[in-house]
């Protein structure tokens, strides 16, 4: 059992849910996001759901990637070890492409792809320490394609993700590290909360139930929940431009 986990964007969406689900099972849980006030009113909600869950949190924007290195060593000091860690945080500003929000745009790409490298780093030096660990990055279905407006740069972050996940998968195969991907479908959270007609999706709590389900499973990659996005990532690989145009 992976008996305590660090969250990463744990004060809402996915990181709050699945931490929810973490703590049912008594696992111990770090915590860390932007609104600490959130996190405390989330550690004392954990703590009561199971005797066995400890919970600490810490305030952090992974943005400020030093403060990610020294989040994480934190941690590790106060666990002593740490089994494994969630690359959560993300956010889904944006725009299509050359019409006025290239700051929302490069906000969104920084805060998916660069804050994630960071705490990816962060994370394989502890595991590489240890030599054991489950390093998990939360990346979209949205990461097999390309798609439109507000989708463009975010899938393409979730995309390099996807990519930069597999080559530390790679880079540490036959070793007691394992490296997962998961490529959520439409789980309603803050983020999509104005987002009415989406196909397949799931509230907060079924989608954050099968998410867990699958990271301890840790298969290379997961779709969540399985159905339908472990059959619909196959035909959307080879979807036509005017099926993505749809859904975007």
């Amino acid at each position: 059992m992976r008996k305590t986990i660090l969250i990463t964007g744990a004060s809402s969406g996915l990181g709050e849910g699945m931490a929810r689900e973490y703590a049912k099972r008594g696992h111990n849980l770090a915590l860390c996001a932007r609104r600490l006030e959130n996190l405390e009113q989330l550690k004392l909600e954990c703590e009561s759901l199971h005797a066995d869950c400890r919970v600490e949190i810490r305030a952090l924007d992974v943005n400020d990637h030093d403060a990610v290195f020294s989040v994480f060593r934190e941690f590790e000091a106060t666990f002593t070890k740490l089994d494994r860690i969630i690359i959560n945080a993300g956010m889904g500003k944006g725009a299509s492409v050359g019409t006025g929000y290239f700051e929302a745009n490069k906000q969104t790409a920084m805060t998916n792809f660069v804050a994630a490298l960071a705490q990816c780093e962060a994370a394989m030096e502890i595991f590489r320490k240890q030599n054991d660990g489950h390093l998990v990055t939360i990346s979209s279905i949205s990461a097999l394609r390309g798609f439109r407006r507000a989708l463009t740069v975010y899938a393409a972050t979730k995309a390099g993700l996807t990519s930069l996940t597999e080559g530390i998968r790679i880079d540490v195969m036959n070793t007691p590290i394992n490296v997962t991907t998961v490529h959520p479908g439409f789980i309603r959270t803050d983020i999509n909360a104005k987002v009415k007609n989406v196909p397949f999706i799931v509230d907060l709590e079924t989608g954050c139930k099968a998410l867990v389900s699958a990271i301890d499973k840790e298969k290379n990659n997961c779709y969540v929940p399985a159905w339908p996005w472990a059959w619909m990532q196959l035909v959307l690989r080879i979807a036509p431009l005017s099926w993505l145009k749809k859904m975007s």
